[in-house]
């Protein structure tokens, strides 16, 4: 007798094997091609998320795909006790590409948070003279740097940050988007500011414009560490290489992942200049899977993507078109719009539903999107969706507002 898989059956698996930490829609994915997806029923679905921007160049993309297959065949771990043909070259060309010194590869984008924190608190004690055991790191109110103990010690969220005590000092909490309670907050113990340019499971909230800038200059002039988690809003997503460059803004430190696996394999990399990331010394440091030879194989491959700027003008152009069908549907359902490229933030009227009750309508039309926060949703397609596509994505937002 033949089972009959669906969707139900392996949610129905999953909330019985795993703890309840996600909340997925209940849609089981089987494969997938370009920006659409297919599920165990056969249905497809055009994925408006992208894997929170892991999957920038989509599912599959021929030049990722083939670098892992070709390093599958060849090695693909050897731990960082040896050296091996991929390291170098993937560190060089992320490095070029950034316009830095040196790449600390890891794992995951918490992981690359994680040695940033480590290599900003020795910096200031190495370097820039703090008093032992006092470096203080500013970040802003309503951040998302991931879900690591010492991370959501300076969360603003409640259910990231909740009953997970005792929590890691060494953190101020500022007002994102404000100059002046930055500028308040420097002290002789600053060691560094941890911000993401646009804040990604906020809402997609860009800051104002000038913030960034001040950022840099307020670094700059107390000599503090300007680090700029673009974990998920790097390579390619807002329109450029890195979302700092929207103010023509150099951070003191990158933080990259989720696109940097082009979809296939967790990367994630710390990249700096050598008088930051040379503090770290034999030992201090490291990570088992680290800049194994299959993450740097498919890292290069996403460089190469990225070296071109092909994808950086495309997620412009396209966001161009998403930020004009947005902004139509403005008082039509929708109250609030903030789009960086390939990337927006859409609030819903709470009267037509919660973002989860909207994003359930939107699969059951074909569109995967994701809610955060009451009724607001959030989209990104892989760079490598079609305009037709996009504004079908739209025409679908549209029909469930009650628009068409």
């Amino acid at each position: 007798m033949t089972t009959v898989v669906t969707n139900e059956a392996i949610a129905a698996q999953v909330d019985a094997t795993t703890p309840h930490n996600y909340h997925p829609l209940p849609v089981a994915l089987v494969s997938g091609g370009g920006a659409w997806v297919v599920d165990v029923e056969g249905r497809r679905y055009l994925d408006c998320l992208a894997g929170y921007s892991a999957l920038n160049f989509g599912h599959g993309h021929p030049a990722i795909i083939g670098a892992a297959r070709e390093q599958l065949d060849r090695l693909t771990l050897t731990s960082r006790a040896f050296l091996h043909d991929q390291l170098g070259p993937f560190c060089a060309e992320l490095a070029a590409l950034a316009g830095k010194d040196l790449v600390l590869p890891a794992n995951s984008g918490a992981e690359a948070v994680e040695s940033a924190i480590k290599v900003a608190r020795k910096w200031g004690y190495r370097v820039k003279g703090v008093r032992a055991g006092q470096a203080k790191i500013i970040v802003a109110a309503d951040n998302f740097h991931g879900r690591t103990t010492t991370i959501i010690s300076f969360s603003t969220d409640p259910v990231a940050h909740d009953d997970f005590g005792p929590y890691t000092p060494g953190f101020q909490i500022v007002p994102y988007g404000d100059t002046a309670a930055l500028e308040a907050a420097i002290d002789a113990d600053t060691v560094a500011v941890l911000i993401e340019p646009i804040q990604g499971e906020a809402g997609v909230i860009i800051p104002p414009s000038g913030y960034l800038a001040d950022v840099r200059r307020l670094c700059t002039e107390h000599r503090v560490l300007f680090i700029a988690d673009e974990i998920q809003s790097g390579l390619g997503r807002t329109g450029y290489t890195f979302a700092c460059e929207r103010e023509g803004v150099v951070p003191d430190m990158y933080l990259l992942g989720k696109a940097l696996g082009g979809g296939v394999v967790p990367v994630s990399a710390v990249v700096a200049d050598r008088d930051v990331l040379g503090v770290l010394k034999p030992g201090e440091h490291g990570s088992t899977f680290g800049g194994n030879p299959l993450a740097c194989a498919v890292g290069r491959a996403v460089v190469g993507l990225l070296r071109t700027g092909e994808y950086q003008r495309r997620a412009r152009d396209l966001g161009d078109l998403l930020d004009t069908r947005l902004r139509a549907l403005l008082g039509r359902g929708v109250t609030g719009v903030r789009v960086a490229g390939l990337w927006a933030g859409v609030d819903v009227d709470p009267a037509l539903g919660t973002g989860r009750e909207i994003c359930e309508r939107l699969a059951a039309r074909g569109v995967l999107a994701k809610d955060t926060h009451g009724s607001t949703i959030r989209l990104a397609p892989p760079i490598v969706v079609t305009a037709e596509d996009l504004s079908w994505a739209i025409d679908q937002l549209e029909a469930i507002l009650g628009i068409t």
